[in-house]
């Protein structure tokens, strides 16, 4: 993965979705205030962004900045894996619950 300006956007978010070729679909939320009442919402938005290793899967927390336009919609990429999500199934887990 490439180095970046410090003038270009980041964000933190969850990946929802693998299924694409060198592409991940990532889920940011944010907090913001309601404006009338001015309680708390929570507001989410998806971001296609560029995996170039195929290295993300879902549940895994990353970090993406901005970049340029690489198709009709991606204009992120990965920059970082933050935390790594459990593999459902893992064989290494079972055997330790038989033990």
């Amino acid at each position: 993965m490439e180095t970046r300006t410090p003038h270009r956007k980041t964000r933190v978010g969850t990946v929802v979705s693998d299924k694409m070729e060198k592409s991940i679909s990532v889920q940011v939320i944010r907090h913001a205030m309601h404006p009338l009442y001015g309680k708390r919402i929570i507001k989410s938005k998806k971001f296609i962004v560029h995996d170039e290793e195929n290295s993300c899967r879902i549940g895994d927390r990353v970090l993406i900045g901005e970049e340029r336009p690489l198709s009709k919609t991606k204009r992120w990429s990965v920059v970082r894996i933050i935390e790594r999500a459990p593999v459902l199934g893992d064989s290494t887990t079972e055997s330790k619950e038989e033990a």
